[in-house]
């Protein structure tokens, strides 16, 4: 049987090629607990600000003024603002007017975990930008397609819901694809608010190590992984939902 971690230390002895997440189990376990708080994260991310981005994309089209003010304020604020601000805001700011706990050693701490803070700023962040990408789509759904759902007598949100929402989706795929990679690399903000995502870690090991330049590939092609998952799954989504001679 091969003796994986021990051909590691051979590499880093021979070559100066230090993988200490391959055969120091204490490094290896800060690493994976990143990875799997980074595609935590990202998971509630895509899906949050997917779920903001279809909810926001039918409030544009209410017959209330300030429902669709509100709208159009929020998307201006979450859009024209960066999102470590935005992050900061909601860490630094909202949470210090909220009530504080205390742990089990007795000592005062937040409400809301940096975790959570995190998954809210990034979720309202790539929010913003799906409600305009959920709206373009909206917008080239023919007028004649939601006249007809009006005449077999759906209602407004029935429509949206049955007809217009999956009809707008095989539009708005391409460019909801892209939104949704850059919120997975936006992710590494949560670092600035000590949530221990994967670069976190990588920043902890390599501060231990001083095998800088190693995590730092280790840590790209750990991104690239997981892109390239949401590429994956985004593009074979659209072409199931594909329709011939409707979206392309």
């Amino acid at each position: 049987m091969i003796d994986i971690a021990g051909w590691f230390r051979h590499l880093y002895q021979t070559t100066g090629i230090n993988l200490t997440i391959v055969y120091d189990p204490f490094d290896r376990s800060r690493f994976l607990h990143g990875f799997l708080v980074t595609a935590e994260l990202s998971v509630v991310c895509v899906v949050g600000s997917v779920l903001v981005g279809v909810v926001g994309a039918w409030l544009q089209g209410s017959k209330m003024v300030w429902t669709r003010r509100i709208v159009q304020g929020y998307i201006q604020v979450f859009r024209n603002t960066p999102p470590l601000v935005q992050m900061y805001f909601f860490y630094f700011g909202i949470s210090n007017l909220l009530p504080r706990t205390t742990n089990a050693i007795g000592l005062p701490e937040p409400l809301v975990s940096g975790f959570v803070w995190a998954c809210v700023s990034l979720t309202f962040f790539a929010g913003a930008f799906n409600v305009e990408i959920f709206r373009a789509g909206i917008e080239a759904v023919p007028s004649a397609t939601v006249e007809a759902a009006e005449a077999l007598g759906y209602t407004r949100l029935q429509s949206y819901v049955h007809i217009v929402l999956p009809l707008a989706l095989r539009v708005c795929l391409p460019a909801l694809n892209n939104n949704l990679v850059n919120l997975i690399k936006t992710t590494t903000l949560a670092y600035a608010i000590a949530v221990p995502e994967l670069l976190y870690a990588s920043a902890q090991i390599w501060s231990d190590e001083s095998n800088v330049t190693v995590m730092m590939f280790v840590l790209l092609f750990a991104y690239v992984a997981l892109v390239g998952l949401l590429v994956y799954m985004m593009h074979k989504l659209e072409h199931r939902l594909r329709l011939p001679g409707y979206s392309r």
